[in-house]
């Protein structure tokens, strides 16, 4: 399982629309892997949680993971749309 389809599986879990979830994967400056999600206008309270906490809570497991495959730099985008 890459980091891509990781993060997919933690979103998709939260939210009420699993469908809408989407997660893009991009290669950044200086080896910065960049992972982009997009939920729907809905969803968003739900992955961004009270004052940011399902966010950051998210944030760092998706770190950890990556530091566990050998991913130095990871930078999680949530959007919706």
């Amino acid at each position: 399982m890459n980091i891509t389809e990781f993060t997919n599986y933690l979103i998709s879990n939260i939210v009420k629309n699993p469908d809408m979830v989407k997660v893009s994967n991009f290669e950044g400056d200086e080896e910065v892997t960049i992972v982009e999600v997009l939920v729907s206008n809905e969803d968003m309270g739900a992955v961004i949680g009270k004052q940011g906490k399902n966010a950051k809570a998210l944030r760092t497991v998706i770190q950890a993971y990556a530091y566990q495959n050998n991913i130095k730099k990871v930078k999680i985008n949530i959007d919706s749309f």
